[in-house]
């Protein structure tokens, strides 16, 4: 089946709605600029854009950094494939793997299969035609594995399993995040073609992390960013974090 990003997306607002105690209730459906149009019992509308955080400040990895995430990319391809030769489920999995445990190609095809049979023990008893988070962690993991997430939603046709931070590890969040929030402001005036109430942006990221050790989330929360959107989340997807910027 071709797969079309909108897929991805439903599933991620459905599971920011989850997660977001406050979200207010209405119809959600699916649009295009914005992603998705919220309506009320009043008849207002608001309007929810998503986006990707992009480490723009991100250091380009290594020769040895790549060939680490080769090993890795293969454990998750075994992984994917093994899961599907018996599970109609189609997924969206994260893997997150340690920086601190090197995984050798000796271990592969054992850390595949582990990880297989943890997924489909986690999944046994949900319901294929519903929403549901897992996010293993902590000593249920193998070695080398730090958190796993796995979520469904219908709407995703084809499963998407990928390395957390794909994209790499930033050198400076709060400016990535800037960066995110101007990019979409300079295209408000696109969305409010649609004339809707209200606009919020979220921007998701797989682990909200950098590569210099501080208390990332105290400087994120302390730091006053500016918008046109009425409301800006980030929203970290293995921990379920959400940070409200403005």
């Amino acid at each position: 089946m071709p797969f079309d990003k909108k897929q991805l997306e439903i599933l991620l607002i459905n599971y920011f709605r989850e997660t977001y105690t406050d979200f207010p209730k209405g119809i959600l459906r699916a649009s295009e600029s914005p992603d998705f149009i919220l309506t009320f019992k009043n008849r207002q509308q608001l309007g929810i854009e998503l986006t990707r955080l992009n480490p723009k400040n991100a250091m380009p990895p290594d020769a040895g950094e790549n060939k680490r995430n080769g090993y890795r990319e293969r454990v998750i391809g075994i992984s994917k494939d093994l899961f599907e030769r018996t599970s109609p489920l189609k997924l969206f999995v994260k893997f997150l793997f340690s920086e601190k445990i090197e995984i050798s190609v000796e271990r592969e095809m054992l850390l595949a299969i582990q990880l297989t049979n943890l997924i489909r023990e986690a999944v046994q008893s949900e319901k294929e035609e519903g929403f549901f988070k897992i996010l293993l962690s902590g000593e249920r993991l193998p070695e080398g594995i730090d958190d796993l997430l796995i979520v469904n939603h219908p709407a995703l046709n084809i499963s998407v399993w990928e390395r957390s931070n794909n994209l790499g590890i930033s050198n400076n969040v709060v400016d990535d995040i800037r960066t995110s929030i101007r990019k979409k402001d300079e295209k408000l005036e696109l969305y409010q073609k649609q004339r809707l109430n209200y606009y919020w942006l979220l921007i998701f990221s797989d682990r909200v992390r950098g590569v210099r050790n501080f208390n990332l989330s105290e400087k994120i929360i302390n730091h006053k960013f500016t918008s046109h959107f009425q409301h800006v989340f980030l929203f970290d997807l293995i921990k379920s974090d959400i940070y409200e910027l403005i």
